[in-house]
């Protein structure tokens, strides 16, 4: 198997990692806010998965942006709407994304008290979220349902 593919597959195969644990951290972030729920180690580490599993997810798309063949020619890729996708508007969106994610984390850490750490997680990680979401290239990650 070549190695471009090797990567592909593992960037596919992390992002639903990477995605459900926001999506956990997200719905557990407002029901701690919504709840007064004390900020727990448990909360802690959900976080912190979702943070890891995004960032193997950057690591394995820049590596795959680097070594595929389908974002090579930025020039042709800015006249086609799937070739721009996948060579400018994925990568920068979540590079933003993840960034956010990340900003969420530290802030989170510099808070005090349990409702304002929630909030950190609410805010960064569902933003991100919502950018992962918007530019996640459906028709090839779940084709059977553009068929």
């Amino acid at each position: 198997m070549e190695f471009s593919t090797i990567i592909k597959q593992a960037h596919s195969g992390v992002a639903y990692l990477a995605l459900i644990f926001l999506v956990i951290v997200v719905i557990n972030a407002f029901a701690g806010m919504s709840g007064n729920k004390e900020f727990t180690e448990k909360d802690r580490k959900l976080g912190l998965f979702g943070l890891i599993f995004t960032h193997i997810q950057l690591l394995l798309g820049l590596i795959l942006y680097f070594v595929s063949p389908m974002v090579q020619s930025m020039g042709v890729a800015m006249k086609d709407s799937t070739m721009r996708l996948y060579a400018l508007e994925h990568p920068l969106i979540n590079i933003i994304a993840i960034v956010l994610i990340t900003i969420g984390w530290s802030k989170h850490k510099k808070t005090a008290d349990s409702k304002g750490k929630f909030k950190k997680f609410a805010i960064f990680y569902t933003l991100g979220l919502i950018l992962i979401l918007s530019r996640i290239p459906w028709k090839m990650w779940l084709p059977s349902l553009f068929a």
